[in-house]
């Protein structure tokens, strides 16, 4: 049974290709033939590449603020790709709770990222709860959903 963790995998692994490629094309396409999700949990992944995209600037300052020493062009893509997307849920996923973002964020940096990837992942996201006044209610309750949540 496929679940939200697939298809966070399925949103960092799009997240890469944009990176690399820059905007959509048919590799979108024969990604979706290749790894299908039930449409419920693609939307749920298309919604948080969709919001790591528009609000890239937005996401890549706050992560700047917290990477000591890293510019976010510098980091490894994957790694700035699962940052974006955690903070991207963090900020504008009041559904899922704070420690679920962060658990399912080091999940994946430990799958696609190399030896300090989990490390640096927690790290910066866990100062992004701990610091941006947004949060104050995830920071409060970590393991509930924000009230009126969708």
């Amino acid at each position: 049974m496929a679940s939200r963790h697939q298809a966070r995998e399925r949103a960092v692994q799009i997240l890469f290709q944009y990176d690399i490629h820059g905007q959509a094309g048919p590799w979108l396409e024969d990604f979706w033939i290749q790894y299908p999700l039930v449409e419920e949990l693609r939307v749920f992944a298309e919604r948080l590449v969709e919001g790591v995209r528009i609000n890239k600037k937005e996401l890549d300052v706050l992560i700047s603020t917290y990477a000591t020493n890293w510019k976010v062009s510098r980091m490894p893509i994957i790694d700035r790709n699962i940052l974006r997307m955690g903070c991207f849920e963090l900020l504008h996923v009041p559904e899922v709770p704070a420690k679920v973002t962060l658990n399912e964020s080091i999940e994946l940096a430990k799958s696609f990222g190399d030896d300090e990837a989990s490390k640096f992942v927690n790290g910066i996201l866990d100062k992004v709860l701990s610091s941006d006044a947004r949060l104050e209610r995830k920071r409060a309750f970590p393991e509930l959903p924000a009230v009126g949540s969708e």
